[in-house]
């Protein structure tokens, strides 16, 4: 089962190591991991995708919250946030197909943030499954290159 986990940590050094060194360290594999500063720039937030099951996240959970400089922890149950990913793809795009990428993007409410003569650079982001529809449908133009943020999350 996927779970999202929110961390607020101090923005220290050395805190993210111990926090990904105690996950995996339970037998999590981190299918995704953002970290960055809140509106307080002493505090990060560290949004963490993991696939377990329930007994193990919450030992996982507890063992967090005893963590040195970590601040709060909260597991997002289905409906209890909402979520978002950001991807960047670059995408060949000759003059014949790129009407039919930008009526992708259209659809899909992405935005083409940069155009060369033979590719574009388009923005993507929504949840999960918009994502991946968005992808798939841009995949056979031919994807050049792709970053992708992983999900961040915030409560309801």
């Amino acid at each position: 089962m996927r779970h999202t986990i929110s961390a607020l940590v101090e923005n220290k050094f050395g805190v993210l190591a111990r926090v990904t060194g105690m996950i995996s360290g339970r037998g999590f594999n981190i299918d995704s991991l953002n970290v960055a500063p809140t509106q307080d720039p002493s505090v990060s937030r560290i949004t963490i995708v993991l696939n377990g099951d329930d007994a193990a996240l919450d030992l996982c959970i507890k063992q967090l919250r005893k963590l040195v400089n970590v601040v709060d922890v909260t597991d997002f149950k289905e409906g209890q946030a909402v979520a978002r990913e950001l991807v960047l793809v670059k995408v060949r795009a000759d003059s014949q197909k790129r009407p039919e990428i930008i009526q992708i993007t259209d659809i899909f409410r992405a935005k083409i943030i940069n155009m060369s003569p033979d590719s574009l650079i388009i923005e993507v982001i929504g949840d999960e499954d918009k994502v991946n529809a968005c992808l798939g449908l841009l995949e056979p133009f031919g994807v050049l290159e792709l970053a992708r943020t992983g999900r961040l999350a915030l409560r309801r």
